[in-house]
């Protein structure tokens, strides 16, 4: 088992920056691909970011290309989304996970998700 916990939210303005962190604990996750989503209130869930096992390959949802980065550092166990340029638009419960290594593309363990707020 793996307990993946996001902090990082908060209240900001638009405009503004926000660093979120997913402390992952029981298990490594060292060797998994991990992604970040999102869903907003009366909204879909919906796929932000995801990093691959070692870094060395990101990708993000064109919503967020050029204002939110990925990160990972697995000595750490630990996962990262740097938001900058926020919009009221981004505004949402912010959640990381796992990838499944058995069936790529879809995720296994999930966090309680972290409450981000951008006023206008």
């Amino acid at each position: 088992q793996v307990q993946l916990v996001e902090s990082g939210g908060g209240l900001v303005q638009a405009g503004g920056s926000l660093r979120l962190s997913c402390s992952a604990s029981g298990r490594t996750i060292s060797s998994y691909g991990m992604a970040w989503f999102r869903q907003a209130p009366g909204k879909e869930r919906e796929f932000v970011a995801r990093i691959s096992w070692n870094g060395g390959s990101t990708y993000l949802a064109n919503s967020v290309k050029g204002r939110f980065t990925i990160s990972r550092d697995n000595a750490k166990n630990t996962v990262y989304l740097q938001m900058n340029s926020l919009k009221p638009e981004d505004m949402a419960v912010y959640y990381c996970a796992r990838e499944s290594s058995a069936i790529p593309g879809t995720y296994d363990y999930w966090g309680q998700g972290t409450q981000v707020t951008v006023s206008s």
